[in-house]
């Protein structure tokens, strides 16, 4: 080698290894401000917690009027809320579901109505929904966190999946994950192949939603993509301990008991860790952003997906859906190529595209600026016009697919 090809090729590695360094400490100084961010933010514990309900809204979540309500403060039963200026009173998302029970226990006929969990004697599955798509920027994270904390809401168990190796779900959920977990403390930890493997519960969190609890995302999930071909490739992880693609589902079973719905935020990407998910699923979300190019893009994703899971039938892979819905996010109502694009896909797959769409909003942006969703928010803090027409878009979707979920579970809606 030359003088000048070798110090060409000495220079070549001076700068791939100082790009290596620079991206490291680019990496540092981000997680720090993160940090800072979320020390100043949910001060004084550092820790995200959930807002309280006025009695009108603990009314509406629960079923009653603020009338009844009232009176059962006033004879001291179930949970009793707190009391701010003016007598207002506030209560809690665990005095709300303590309410339900309470309210549940008094009348046994409106037992289902104040507490709609599934009922494993009547043959109600746990319902696994998979929130999934090709492309990223399609709104799958915010359909997965907002769908979860919905369901909380209306007093179902639930218990949100991060399968995104980048965790956005996880920091809506208030984790940073480089700080919060110490590894092998992902999905990952249930489904890898070796000894390190650990029970899915002892690594699901609770969440400041009382009723919701998370499987925290981060990098290690990505090794489920490395390590799946190598176990492939010299036959293990198959007999005994089942192939790849039933490893999701098994793990989920392993806690089944504890939950009435799981709700995955797949990764935009048709790896493993998304074709396992789309085997332990009883239902799927595909999220569609109405750009053509974004439903050129879903073509290829529906192709690939067929193609893969045609295999995974052939394995002994059981696909049998509740429901597979389209939903249409950051829709524009007024944009008129987006109103065609959307027509086009019920012209095409009909009742399989969700009647609602999930609008576009600044009110969505605007709310997770703080990690927060629009549920942790009130209507306060944004124009109530803005507010409430996110809000209503979100009822609308959100009751749509929970009216499946009973449809899945034969009840009507």
């Amino acid at each position: 080698m030359s003088a000048a090809a070798a110090e060409r090729d000495g220079g070549e590695r001076d700068v791939a290894w100082s790009t290596d360094r620079a991206i490291a400490q680019d990496a540092e100084m981000l997680s720090a401000q993160l940090q800072a961010m979320r020390d100043r933010l949910y001060a004084p514990a550092s820790r995200k917690v959930l807002r309280r309900f006025s009695s009108g809204e603990a009314a509406r979540l629960i079923g009653v009027s603020d009338g009844y309500l009232r009176q059962l403060s006033i004879a001291g039963e179930g949970p009793q809320p707190d009391t701010g200026a003016g007598g207002r009173r506030y209560y809690s998302l665990e005095d709300i579901n303590g309410l339900r029970r309470h309210l549940a226990e008094q009348n046994p006929a409106k037992a289902r109505i104040y507490l709609p969990r599934r009922d494993e004697a009547k043959a109600e599955h746990l319902q696994v929904i998979a929130v999934t798509n090709f492309k990223g920027g399609s709104g799958k994270t915010t359909t997965s966190v907002h769908l979860a904390q919905h369901l909380a809401l209306a007093g179902y168990r639930v218990l949100a999946v991060d399968l995104d190796p980048q965790a956005s779900l996880s920091a809506l959920f208030g984790y940073q994950p480089e700080l919060d977990l110490d590894g092998n403390d992902t999905l990952y930890a249930a489904i890898r192949y070796d000894d390190a493997s650990r029970p899915l519960a002892e690594v699901i969190r609770p969440t400041y939603f009382d009723g919701l609890d998370l499987v925290p995302g981060n990098l290690e999930l990505q090794e489920f993509e490395h390590t799946t071909p190598q176990m492939l490739a010299t036959r293990q992880g198959a007999a005994g301990e089942g192939m790849f693609f039933a490893r999701v589902q098994t793990a989920l079973a392993s806690v089944a008991d504890r939950y009435d719905v799981v709700v995955m935020d797949c990764p935009p990407q048709l790896g493993f860790l998304t074709l396992s998910a789309l085997c332990a699923a009883t239902s799927v979300l595909v999220t569609i952003h109405p750009q053509m190019l974004d439903v050129a893009s879903m073509s290829q994703f529906l192709f690939m997906t067929a193609d893969l899971l045609s295999v995974v039938r052939e394995a002994g892979g059981a696909l049998n859906f509740d429901f597979m819905r389209y939903l249409v996010t950051r829709y524009e109502p007024n944009d008129g190529p987006q109103t065609q694009i959307v027509g086009f896909l019920r012209s095409l797959f009909g009742e399989r595209v969700l009647t609602a769409p999930l609008v576009k909003s600044t009110a969505f942006s605007d709310a997770g600026l703080t990690k927060q969703t629009l549920y942790e928010v009130t209507r306060e803090s944004f124009s109530r016009a803005t507010y409430d027409r996110a809000m209503d878009s979100l009822t609308a979707v959100n009751g749509e697919i929970e009216g499946l979920i009973l449809k899945a579970w034969n009840r009507q809606a």
